[in-house]
């Protein structure tokens, strides 16, 4: 998958305004502005597509941990990764949006892929690990589907009634 399509799908799936994408990469000290992030939106075959980098696609992602989760309290080196894989895409938006296994396979099953535990356990592996699994672009494809669909689902609100002594729960 281009990095230009990731960045459109997270943005889609995520709802997030330009300003916000913006603010992102200067959480990453990366240097946006609208000018900029405008063409790296835009798809292939439109006039001043602008290809992204992979350098840049991993500056997103971690300025998308920070914009999420906050500013690590503890100050370590970060790496720039060059080549940033699907398994580390995986990795850093379960990170930022603090999915536990539970939420990353609702994911994947509201696209309708079924996925177990030790699959998806192998995706966050490193890749020394004999279990280890590369995680192919339509697994990534299927997993940012999923996301916006998660996403965008509607909430189910729980009414509390009283019948007797007894509090029943009920999901809408």
């Amino acid at each position: 998958m281009l990095a230009n399509d990731i960045l459109r799908k997270i943005r889609y799936s995520l709802n997030l305004k330009d300003k916000e994408m913006i603010k992102i990469f200067h959480l990453a000290q990366e240097e946006m502005d609208h000018a900029t992030l405008r063409p790296l939106l835009k798809k292939e075959e439109q006039q001043d597509f602008e290809l992204c980098s992979q350098l840049l696609l991993n500056s997103f992602f971690d300025g998308l941990i920070t914009f999420y989760r906050g500013p690590a309290k503890t100050t370590v080196p970060k790496t720039r990764i060059l080549d940033i894989s699907n398994n580390v895409i995986l990795r850093k938006i379960r990170i930022a949006l603090a999915y536990k296994d539970t939420d990353m396979l609702e994911v994947f099953k509201l696209n309708g892929t079924t996925l177990s535990k030790p699959e998806l356990s192998a995706f966050f592996r490193k890749k020394e690990h004999k279990h280890y699994k590369k995680c192919g672009d339509q697994w990534l494809r299927h997993f940012l589907h999923g996301l916006a669909l998660y996403k965008k689902r509607p909430t189910r609100t729980e009414t509390v009634s009283v019948k007797g002594n007894v509090w029943l729960r009920r999901k809408k």
